[in-house]
């Protein structure tokens, strides 16, 4: 007979909000929004900011013409990046199996944890809930359930219950997906729950009753995966393996527009070196170089060029994205940011290495990149200045100073 898993996702709570009030612990009772960029939208809003009706995604501009009394900030990645790798490593140190989800989400393996921790899973829920919010100071939402999507489900109904945690067992399955919306299953979504609406399915409960050969005529095996998964059977199983992604990307708006090159080439090596550093996280190189320009008017234009020997090195990534960077350039035209992306990466643990390449030089670069992130981990974040800056235009410092700020 096989042992029944359960699964737990955590999920922080208004996380970028939660963030700001760990690097500044005065904003932790007012009202606070974090926005996209100094032009962007609400991506993230404290308890207090949502009394006051701001809405998420609203543009900046108006949400201080409209909510005034709220305090805007704009998004802080580097910092929220290394308070995640605190949580997730808290909750690796918790589970042997943990899959990391996003910034803010992650699926922990509960099974087998009851007789290590001599604790029911909502106990577990609560001290590992406690424990995130002593150690890192953030705090989550947990939902516990059979399957990663009834434990999907079972973190979202938990942001509205007085402890923020949510335990779906077997009994109170059909309960449970009689009072989900069919809108609200993950992997559905809005467009596809229009529809079935339009059929009779208003529910998770609606949904499961209906037979195989009706759901896999309409929305295929991927419609059958849902079904399985809402029924509590482990379809997609936790995966502690890293993924590469399909692309890094980095860029930020300007506080003025410009049509300066060398400001330009400043803003696009220091989202070089951003990117490059995330790639060497995951043991990773870029054999695809991409460059936008987005205009005062809110144009974009894009170029990207491949390479025949793959990078992580900011450098060699510069030496192209300039070119590139020239290319769309054009003095008469103001533009609002510039940004780089990458794409079709290998992996450094399977890299083959080429017959004529200079293996000295190749471990020279790797060695200086890897010096360049031992320096920020220390010092902080820009310590060194990298690819083209030009002594006549100011350098913008990140938000961070040192990584003990967080």
């Amino acid at each position: 007979m096989s042992i029944q898993k359960y699964i737990a996702l955590i999920d922080c709570d208004s996380f970028f909000v939660s963030c700001e009030r760990i690097i500044n612990p005065e904003l932790s009772t007012l009202p606070l929004s974090v926005v996209s960029g100094e032009r962007g939208c609400v991506i993230s809003r404290s308890k207090e900011a949502k009394i006051l009706g701001v809405p998420m995604g609203i543009p900046l501009f108006q949400a201080v013409e409209r909510y005034p009394e709220c305090i805007y900030l704009s998004a802080n990645h580097y910092a929220y990046t290394l308070i995640s790798n605190r949580i997730m490593n808290l909750l690796k140190e918790f589970s042997p199996n943990v899959e990391v989800y996003s910034i803010d989400e992650a699926f922990v393996d509960f099974t087998g944890l009851t007789k290590l921790y001599k604790k029911n899973y909502y106990s577990l829920a609560k001290e590992l809930q406690a424990k995130i919010l002593q150690e890192v100071g953030v705090p989550v939402s947990i939902g516990v359930s059979r399957s990663k999507t009834l434990a999907k489900l079972a973190s979202d109904k938990a942001k509205s219950t007085r402890d923020r945690i949510c335990l779906v067992g077997k009994c109170k399955t059909e309960e449970f997906l009689s009072s989900t919306d069919i809108q609200e299953i993950w992997g559905i979504g809005r467009k596809l729950g229009v529809k079935l609406k339009g059929l009779g399915v208003r529910n998770a409960l609606d949904y499961v009753k209906k037979d195989d050969i009706w759901i896999k005529s309409r929305f295929g095996k991927n419609g059958l995966t849902i079904k399985s998964e809402l029924l509590g059977n482990i379809v997609s199983k936790i995966s502690n393996e890293i993924e590469l992604p399909k692309s890094l990307s980095d860029s930020k708006s300007f506080l003025e527009f410009t049509s300066d090159l060398n400001f330009l080439k400043n803003e696009l090596s220091i989202h070089i070196h951003e990117v490059c550093s995330r790639l060497r996280k995951i043991n990773s190189k870029t054999s695809t170089i991409g460059v936008f320009l987005k205009t005062k008017d809110f144009r974009t234009y894009y170029e990207k060029y491949s390479i025949d020997v793959p990078t992580d090195f900011e450098f060699e990534v510069s030496k192209y994205a300039f070119q590139l960077l020239e290319k769309m350039y054009s003095s008469n035209i103001l533009y609002r940011s510039v940004g780089i992306v990458l794409e079709d990466f290998n992996s450094t643990k399977k890299e083959q290495l080429l017959l004529f390449d200079n293996d000295e030089k190749r471990e020279q670069k790797e060695n200086l990149g890897k010096s360049l992130d031992k320096l920020e981990k220390k010092f902080g974040r820009n310590i060194v200045r990298t690819g083209f800056v030009n002594k006549d235009v100011p350098f913008r410092q990140g938000f961070l100073t040192s990584p003990k700020d967080v």
